[in-house]
Protein backbone atom coordinates (compact mmCIF):
# COMPACT_ATOMS: atom_id res chain seq x y z
CA UNK A 1 0.00 0.00 0.00
CA UNK A 2 1.76 3.45 -1.16
CA UNK A 3 -0.02 6.08 1.25
CA UNK A 4 -0.13 10.52 0.94
CA UNK A 5 -1.12 11.52 4.06
CA UNK A 6 -2.43 14.67 3.10
CA UNK A 7 -2.96 15.97 6.73
CA UNK A 8 -0.57 15.36 9.43
CA UNK A 9 0.91 17.66 12.50
CA UNK A 10 4.11 15.73 12.43
CA UNK A 11 5.56 18.47 14.67
CA UNK A 12 4.07 16.49 17.32
CA UNK A 13 5.38 13.20 16.78
CA UNK A 14 8.34 11.01 17.02
CA UNK A 15 10.78 9.96 15.30
CA UNK A 16 9.23 6.35 15.69
CA UNK A 17 6.12 7.16 14.19
CA UNK A 18 7.98 8.51 10.99
CA UNK A 19 9.47 4.73 11.13
CA UNK A 20 6.05 3.04 12.08
CA UNK A 21 4.59 5.37 8.59
CA UNK A 22 7.06 4.32 6.59
CA UNK A 23 6.88 0.51 7.20
CA UNK A 24 3.28 0.80 6.35
CA UNK A 25 3.48 2.52 3.00
CA UNK A 26 3.94 6.51 4.00
CA UNK A 27 5.86 7.35 1.16
CA UNK A 28 4.73 11.57 1.51
CA UNK A 29 2.81 13.65 3.19
CA UNK A 30 1.55 17.64 4.01
CA UNK A 31 1.81 19.16 7.32
CA UNK A 32 -0.69 22.14 7.63
CA UNK A 33 0.09 24.95 9.95
CA UNK A 34 -1.80 25.01 13.00
CA UNK A 35 -2.71 25.96 16.17
CA UNK A 36 0.28 24.40 19.01
CA UNK A 37 -2.23 23.96 22.26
CA UNK A 38 -0.76 27.14 23.45
CA UNK A 39 -1.52 30.42 22.38
CA UNK A 40 1.43 32.21 20.62
CA UNK A 41 2.17 35.98 21.82
CA UNK A 42 4.37 37.50 18.54
CA UNK A 43 4.23 37.17 14.79
CA UNK A 44 8.20 35.90 15.42
CA UNK A 45 6.67 32.65 17.06
CA UNK A 46 4.66 31.79 13.87
CA UNK A 47 7.91 32.69 11.40
CA UNK A 48 9.79 30.59 13.82
CA UNK A 49 7.46 27.87 13.70
CA UNK A 50 6.94 28.40 9.42
CA UNK A 51 10.67 28.32 9.31
CA UNK A 52 10.67 24.68 10.75
CA UNK A 53 7.86 23.44 8.76
CA UNK A 54 9.90 24.20 5.07
CA UNK A 55 13.20 23.59 6.86
CA UNK A 56 13.98 21.00 9.69
CA UNK A 57 10.49 18.74 9.41
CA UNK A 58 11.14 18.79 5.97
CA UNK A 59 14.49 17.19 6.61
CA UNK A 60 13.70 14.85 9.75
CA UNK A 61 10.65 13.23 7.64
CA UNK A 62 13.28 12.86 4.69
CA UNK A 63 15.21 10.55 7.15
CA UNK A 64 12.81 8.68 7.30
CA UNK A 65 11.92 8.29 3.63
CA UNK A 66 9.19 10.47 3.44
CA UNK A 67 8.49 13.85 1.63
CA UNK A 68 7.26 15.94 3.30
CA UNK A 69 5.25 19.27 2.32
CA UNK A 70 2.91 21.93 4.47
CA UNK A 71 0.35 24.06 4.35
CA UNK A 72 0.84 27.95 5.42
CA UNK A 73 -1.81 30.32 6.87
CA UNK A 74 -2.91 31.90 10.26
CA UNK A 75 -4.87 29.34 11.89
CA UNK A 76 -8.76 30.38 12.64
CA UNK A 77 -8.66 29.81 16.25
CA UNK A 78 -5.76 32.53 16.63
CA UNK A 79 -7.30 34.83 13.99
CA UNK A 80 -8.95 36.18 17.42
CA UNK A 81 -5.70 37.38 18.94
CA UNK A 82 -4.73 40.65 18.11
CA UNK A 83 -1.23 40.05 18.55
CA UNK A 84 -1.27 37.23 15.98
CA UNK A 85 -3.10 39.20 13.01
CA UNK A 86 -0.06 40.94 11.50
CA UNK A 87 1.75 37.41 10.76
CA UNK A 88 -1.02 38.30 7.26
CA UNK A 89 1.55 40.83 6.43
CA UNK A 90 4.61 38.16 6.74
CA UNK A 91 2.10 35.14 4.62
CA UNK A 92 3.22 36.26 1.24
CA UNK A 93 7.04 35.79 1.82
CA UNK A 94 6.16 32.17 2.76
CA UNK A 95 3.84 31.05 0.15
CA UNK A 96 6.64 31.38 -2.23
CA UNK A 97 8.66 28.91 -0.76
CA UNK A 98 9.31 25.13 -2.39
CA UNK A 99 7.42 22.41 -0.27
CA UNK A 100 4.18 25.09 0.51
CA UNK A 101 1.43 23.50 -1.17
CA UNK A 102 -1.61 25.61 -0.33
CA UNK A 103 -2.78 27.93 1.81
CA UNK A 104 -3.99 26.20 5.20
CA UNK A 105 -5.64 25.92 8.05
CA UNK A 106 -7.80 28.59 7.22
CA UNK A 107 -11.77 28.87 8.23
CA UNK A 108 -13.56 29.04 11.38
CA UNK A 109 -12.90 28.50 14.84
CA UNK A 110 -15.91 30.22 16.68
CA UNK A 111 -17.26 31.51 13.25
CA UNK A 112 -16.48 35.58 14.80
CA UNK A 113 -16.37 38.37 12.38
CA UNK A 114 -12.44 38.37 13.22
CA UNK A 115 -12.55 35.07 11.52
CA UNK A 116 -14.48 36.16 8.79
CA UNK A 117 -12.00 39.33 8.16
CA UNK A 118 -8.97 36.72 8.61
CA UNK A 119 -10.70 34.06 6.39
CA UNK A 120 -11.73 36.25 3.36
CA UNK A 121 -7.81 37.55 3.67
CA UNK A 122 -5.98 34.14 2.96
CA UNK A 123 -8.31 33.27 0.27
CA UNK A 124 -7.04 36.14 -1.29
CA UNK A 125 -3.83 35.42 -1.05
CA UNK A 126 -4.37 31.73 -2.19
CA UNK A 127 -5.74 33.75 -5.95
CA UNK A 128 -2.41 35.39 -5.75
CA UNK A 129 -0.54 32.89 -5.25
CA UNK A 130 -1.95 30.41 -7.23
CA UNK A 131 -2.47 28.01 -4.41
CA UNK A 132 -5.10 25.68 -3.64
CA UNK A 133 -6.75 25.97 0.07
CA UNK A 134 -7.24 23.71 2.81
CA UNK A 135 -10.78 24.55 5.22
CA UNK A 136 -10.91 23.97 8.65
CA UNK A 137 -14.80 23.42 9.67
CA UNK A 138 -15.57 24.44 13.39
CA UNK A 139 -15.86 21.72 15.97
CA UNK A 140 -18.94 23.35 16.99
CA UNK A 141 -21.90 23.64 14.55
CA UNK A 142 -20.64 22.21 12.21
CA UNK A 143 -23.23 22.32 10.07
CA UNK A 144 -23.82 25.87 10.12
CA UNK A 145 -20.04 26.48 9.96
CA UNK A 146 -19.40 24.20 6.88
CA UNK A 147 -22.42 26.25 5.31
CA UNK A 148 -20.64 29.51 6.01
CA UNK A 149 -17.61 28.44 4.54
CA UNK A 150 -19.30 27.55 1.52
CA UNK A 151 -20.43 30.18 1.24
CA UNK A 152 -17.42 32.55 1.98
CA UNK A 153 -15.60 30.47 -0.59
CA UNK A 154 -17.84 31.12 -3.03
CA UNK A 155 -18.08 34.88 -2.59
CA UNK A 156 -14.12 34.93 -2.96
CA UNK A 157 -14.38 33.65 -6.79
CA UNK A 158 -11.57 31.05 -5.63
CA UNK A 159 -12.63 27.69 -7.97
CA UNK A 160 -14.20 24.91 -6.04
CA UNK A 161 -11.86 21.95 -7.28
CA UNK A 162 -9.02 24.20 -5.21
CA UNK A 163 -10.64 23.63 -2.03
CA UNK A 164 -10.29 20.93 0.45
CA UNK A 165 -13.13 21.17 3.37
CA UNK A 166 -11.76 19.37 5.67
CA UNK A 167 -13.08 17.54 9.32
CA UNK A 168 -16.23 16.30 7.49
CA UNK A 169 -18.36 14.25 8.96
CA UNK A 170 -22.59 12.36 7.89
CA UNK A 171 -23.94 15.54 8.47
CA UNK A 172 -21.50 17.93 6.83
CA UNK A 173 -20.23 15.57 3.33
CA UNK A 174 -23.46 16.52 1.56
CA UNK A 175 -23.04 20.19 1.02
CA UNK A 176 -19.65 19.85 0.49
CA UNK A 177 -19.89 17.86 -2.63
CA UNK A 178 -22.68 19.34 -3.61
CA UNK A 179 -20.45 22.69 -4.12
CA UNK A 180 -17.76 20.47 -5.81
CA UNK A 181 -15.38 21.18 -3.18
CA UNK A 182 -12.88 18.18 -2.13
CA UNK A 183 -13.77 16.31 0.97
CA UNK A 184 -11.15 15.57 3.78
CA UNK A 185 -11.80 13.47 6.44
CA UNK A 186 -9.93 13.05 9.95
CA UNK A 187 -9.32 9.52 11.08
CA UNK A 188 -9.23 9.63 15.48
CA UNK A 189 -8.92 7.15 17.64
CA UNK A 190 -12.21 8.56 19.47
CA UNK A 191 -13.88 11.61 18.26
CA UNK A 192 -14.73 12.66 14.53
CA UNK A 193 -14.50 9.79 12.12
CA UNK A 194 -13.42 6.30 12.36
CA UNK A 195 -12.75 3.37 9.80
CA UNK A 196 -15.84 1.71 10.04
CA UNK A 197 -17.79 5.40 9.50
CA UNK A 198 -15.03 6.16 6.78
CA UNK A 199 -15.46 3.51 4.69
CA UNK A 200 -19.79 3.54 4.88
CA UNK A 201 -19.19 6.88 3.85
CA UNK A 202 -17.09 5.52 0.96
CA UNK A 203 -19.79 3.26 0.12
CA UNK A 204 -22.43 5.61 -0.26
CA UNK A 205 -20.79 8.44 -2.33
CA UNK A 206 -17.82 6.72 -3.65
CA UNK A 207 -14.57 7.89 -4.32
CA UNK A 208 -14.47 10.89 -5.96
CA UNK A 209 -12.44 14.06 -4.56
CA UNK A 210 -12.50 12.24 -1.08
CA UNK A 211 -9.04 12.16 0.97
CA UNK A 212 -8.57 10.08 4.19
CA UNK A 213 -5.96 11.60 6.71
CA UNK A 214 -5.19 10.99 10.11
CA UNK A 215 -4.49 14.60 11.61
CA UNK A 216 -1.88 13.13 14.28
CA UNK A 217 -1.49 16.37 16.35
CA UNK A 218 -0.62 16.60 19.84
CA UNK A 219 -3.90 14.77 21.61
CA UNK A 220 -4.95 11.57 21.63
CA UNK A 221 -4.44 9.95 17.72
CA UNK A 222 -2.97 7.75 15.39
CA UNK A 223 -0.40 8.46 12.87
CA UNK A 224 -1.47 5.11 10.89
CA UNK A 225 -5.36 5.69 10.16
CA UNK A 226 -4.77 6.72 6.52
CA UNK A 227 -3.09 2.63 6.68
CA UNK A 228 -5.96 1.21 8.61
CA UNK A 229 -8.76 3.20 6.73
CA UNK A 230 -7.06 1.31 3.63
CA UNK A 231 -7.20 -2.12 5.44
CA UNK A 232 -10.70 -1.78 6.52
CA UNK A 233 -11.92 -0.67 2.40
CA UNK A 234 -10.29 -3.67 1.49
CA UNK A 235 -12.28 -5.54 4.25
CA UNK A 236 -15.27 -4.29 2.88
CA UNK A 237 -14.95 -5.45 -0.70
CA UNK A 238 -13.40 -1.89 -2.07
CA UNK A 239 -10.66 -3.57 -4.79
CA UNK A 240 -6.63 -2.10 -4.30
CA UNK A 241 -7.33 0.54 -7.02
CA UNK A 242 -10.14 2.25 -5.49
CA UNK A 243 -8.24 2.25 -2.44
CA UNK A 244 -4.88 3.67 -4.26
CA UNK A 245 -7.41 6.59 -5.34
CA UNK A 246 -8.45 7.58 -2.02
CA UNK A 247 -4.50 7.36 0.18
CA UNK A 248 -2.11 8.51 -3.36
CA UNK A 249 -3.99 9.58 -6.17
CA UNK A 250 -6.59 12.33 -4.46
CA UNK A 251 -4.01 13.63 -2.61
CA UNK A 252 -1.69 14.01 -5.89
CA UNK A 253 -4.56 15.35 -7.74
CA UNK A 254 -5.42 17.85 -5.16
CA UNK A 255 -1.93 19.29 -4.09
CA UNK A 256 -0.07 18.84 -7.50
CA UNK A 257 -2.33 21.90 -8.34
CA UNK A 258 0.16 23.67 -6.37
CA UNK A 259 3.05 22.33 -8.94
CA UNK A 260 5.33 21.92 -5.95
CA UNK A 261 5.06 18.25 -5.21
CA UNK A 262 8.13 15.81 -4.92
CA UNK A 263 7.31 12.46 -4.99
CA UNK A 264 9.68 10.91 -6.18
CA UNK A 265 11.87 7.75 -3.84
CA UNK A 266 14.44 9.34 -1.74
CA UNK A 267 17.22 7.86 -2.39
CA UNK A 268 19.47 5.49 -0.03
CA UNK A 269 16.96 5.79 2.98
CA UNK A 270 16.66 2.48 5.00
CA UNK A 271 20.33 0.83 3.77
CA UNK A 272 22.03 -0.61 6.73
CA UNK A 273 25.03 1.52 6.48
CA UNK A 274 23.31 4.82 6.54
CA UNK A 275 19.74 4.54 7.75
CA UNK A 276 19.34 7.93 8.65
CA UNK A 277 21.97 10.39 7.21
CA UNK A 278 22.70 13.83 6.56
CA UNK A 279 22.52 17.41 8.92
CA UNK A 280 20.19 20.41 9.06
CA UNK A 281 22.15 23.19 10.25
CA UNK A 282 24.57 21.27 11.98
CA UNK A 283 21.91 18.83 13.74
CA UNK A 284 21.46 15.17 12.92
CA UNK A 285 18.28 13.39 14.05
CA UNK A 286 20.69 10.39 15.42
CA UNK A 287 21.45 11.22 18.92
CA UNK A 288 25.58 11.00 18.79
CA UNK A 289 28.10 9.80 16.35
CA UNK A 290 27.08 6.88 15.22
CA UNK A 291 30.39 4.28 14.32
CA UNK A 292 31.54 3.80 11.08
CA UNK A 293 30.99 0.33 9.44
CA UNK A 294 34.41 0.43 7.70
CA UNK A 295 36.23 1.45 10.95
CA UNK A 296 35.27 -1.41 13.36
CA UNK A 297 37.71 -4.04 14.06
CA UNK A 298 37.94 -6.66 11.67
CA UNK A 299 36.08 -4.65 8.90
CA UNK A 300 37.35 -5.45 5.38
CA UNK A 301 40.09 -2.87 4.19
Amino acid sequence: MRIFDPHIHMTSRTTDDYEAMYAVGVRALVEPAFWLGQPRTSVASFTDYFDALIGWERFRAAQFGIRHHCTIALNPKEANDPRCVEVLDVLPRYLAKDGVVAVGEVGYDSMTPEEDRVFARQLELAKEHELPVMVHTPHRDKLMGTKRTLDVVAESGVPSEHVLVDHLNEVTIRQVADAGCWMGFSIYPDTKMDERRMVALLQEYGTERVLVNSAADWGRSDPLKTYKTGLAMLEAGFTQGQVDTVLWDNPVEFYGQSGRLELAELPGFGTEANPAAGTFEGNSVLRGARPDPAAEPGAAG
